[in-house]
């Protein structure tokens, strides 16, 4: 259990790192702030978003590798995205609006991610407002 701990502390110290990047917490809202994320290990070949669910996360990659990628209906296989370590991945559209997803997310290695639902980062937006801003910047 103290291995555990430890090993999701070390990633909450990662994204507060890279949050760091672009905004500044105090202790308080840095607490707050990985309190709203969860781990999930993701295996190799293992989906973590197939097209025509509802992307229910924004998902930060700790390590490892996923990819992004959709679909024609002639069968062509189009990678939009590889998320490496300290990258966000997620179908933004479909995250926003909670409506289905047009991409498939899929593990290329063993992947460790925090995730944070929609409810939660809005949570987020309003009681740490700086955080609408990286979400923002990391956009752009």
């Amino acid at each position: 259990m103290c291995i555990l701990w430890q090993s999701v502390s070390n990633m909450h110290s990662r994204l507060l790192a890279y949050a760091s990047r672009y905004i500044d917490l105090t202790p308080e809202e840095a607490e707050y702030f990985v309190s709203l994320f969860r781990h999930r290990k993701i295996l190799k070949r293992q989906f973590l978003l197939q097209a025509g669910d509802v992307c229910r996360y924004e998902t930060f990659v700790v390590n490892g590798c996923l990819r992004a990628y959709f679909v024609e209906p002639s069968g062509s296989f189009h990678i939009v995205q590889f998320a490496v370590e300290d990258w966000w991945t997620s179908d933004l559209s479909s995250f926003i609006r909670q409506t289905p997803a047009t991409l498939n997310i899929d593990a290329l290695e063993p992947t460790d991610v925090l995730q944070i639902d929609k409810d939660s980062l809005d949570r987020l937006y309003r009681q740490v407002p700086q955080t609408e801003r990286m979400f923002r910047m990391m956009l752009t």
